[in-house]
């Protein structure tokens, strides 16, 4: 398959661009996930061979070049054009349904805006939850802001998985251990961004009270 050519060519030669490159692909409607993208880039900067912030950083670029993909053609196609293509034989190439779509866009409506940052760290998720943002007419900054916050924590969280597992694993076995830690580190991840949020949230409501209560 031209996608997995793709992908061993660039991991083959794995540098900035590649992972700015893979990363695009990965936050687009193409079944690349992120775990076979940036642990090895993690262990390649723990060789020395790349620096483990710019992996964080070019990571995070490319998913924001890919999610802003799909965001643009959901805000101009609309929801028609997306599940007609979604319900395609093409679209069940790229591993797309109509349950994984209803999905995204029932997680979108709940949780709001803060739902492109919390799908971000969320498999079945991740790669999609920017079309119900598009086709919502989400303002773009606001969009690009929580996808680059949602996408650098997950990018940074596996940076430090390929950097920790240089020490314990060969290269060959890198993408199984990933497996076995993604699952804990996720829900992790979930908690924290949870309680920042409600943090915030709590924060609102004091200053709404203290501002009430000033004009009673």
């Amino acid at each position: 398959m031209l996608l997995i050519a793709l992908y061993q060519t660039l991991l083959d030669d794995l540098d900035y661009l590649n992972v700015t490159i893979l990363m695009a692909i990965e936050s687009s409607v193409f079944p690349l996930p992120s775990e076979l993208v940036v642990p090895p880039a993690g262990y390649m900067a723990a060789e020395g061979r790349l620096s483990p912030v710019l992996v964080v950083l070019f990571a995070t670029l490319g998913s924001i070049i890919g999610a802003s993909a799909n965001y643009v053609v959901s805000y101009y196609v609309g929801q028609p054009v997306i599940y007609k293509f979604v319900d395609s034989r093409v679209g069940h190439l790229f591993l797309l349904n109509r349950e994984k779509m209803e999905r995204a866009e029932q997680y979108f409506d709940h949780r709001g805006a803060v739902a492109t940052l919390l799908g971000r760290l969320l498999p079945g998720v991740r790669h999609l939850i920017s079309i119900p943002a598009g086709l919502s007419k989400m303002h773009y900054g606001r969009f690009v802001l929580y996808t680059a916050i949602g996408s650098a924590l997950w990018n940074a969280t596996l940076t430090v998985l390929g950097w920790y597992l240089h020490k314990l694993v060969p290269l060959s076995q890198l993408n199984e251990q990933v497996k076995i830690y993604e699952r804990p580190i996720l829900v992790g991840l979930v908690i924290l961004v949870l309680v920042v949020i409600l943090y915030f949230v709590y924060q609102g409501v004091v200053r709404r009270r203290k501002q009430s209560q000033r004009v009673d």
